[in-house]
């Protein structure tokens, strides 16, 4: 397919992640001075806790490597285990993976909920942030605060969860560890503007057009 069919594909407007002009969402009072703080925090190679589309997680700048590592070290987890990226937009996804599959754009279409594609090839991303297998896992996120953060940072950010590996998921946050909300440099206590909070779906797409379910 010409790449001018394909950028033309992906510039239409995606069921599920905005709001057509027929049918707006309502208004949300977003937390502003929250999430300048945490942006700001996040410009300054910072950790931070907050809300995400699915649970609470620990970010950080998911091109900064010194911040990628605080990461590790906070929840125990390596680039082995796989840290999940939040981008704002599907221009923001073409960014960083080096080609995304045809597949992914329909997928991506029609999808409703919260969906964390894993791709081969990433780019501009923190060395550290991408496993020996050379792959990345990235969700567009639809949840106003993590579209806000990245909006801010423009840059994607790490949502891996706010749990020490091994441990049971935190789903709430008061759910969270002591030693993850003074371990973070900065912590958003906002409430989740998911009210059903649940991990999100885990599908992987090979460049040859494979896809496997990893997780429902």
């Amino acid at each position: 397919m010409p790449r001018s069919d394909r950028d033309k594909k992906r510039r239409q407007p995606v069921k599920g992640r905005k709001p057509s002009q027929k049918k707006q969402l309502p208004a949300i009072e977003l937390p502003m001075e929250d999430i300048k703080e945490a942006v700001t925090a996040l410009k300054h190679g910072k950790t931070i806790l907050y809300p995400t589309d699915t649970i609470y997680g620990i970010g950080c700048d998911a091109t900064n490597y010194d911040a990628v590592e605080k990461i590790y070290e906070l929840t125990h987890r390596s680039k082995e285990d796989g840290l999940i990226i939040l981008v704002d937009s599907f221009n923001m996804l073409d960014q960083y993976v080096e080609e995304v599959p045809e597949m992914a754009w329909e997928v991506l279409k029609h999808n409703k909920k919260p969906l964390t594609i894993i791709y081969d090839r990433p780019k501009g991303m923190a060395e550290n942030i991408i496993p020996s297998d050379n792959t990345i896992a990235i969700r567009v996120t639809n949840d106003p605060i993590c579209r806000a953060l990245i909006k801010g940072l423009r840059k994607p950010i790490v949502s891996t969860s706010a749990s020490i590996k091994g441990e049971a998921i935190a789903l709430g946050f008061y759910d969270i560890k002591e030693v993850l909300k003074e371990g973070a440099d900065h912590v958003m206590d906002v409430p989740l503007l998911n009210k059903n909070p649940k991990l999100s779906s885990i599908i992987k797409l090979s460049g040859n057009g494979i896809m496997k379910i990893l997780r429902k």
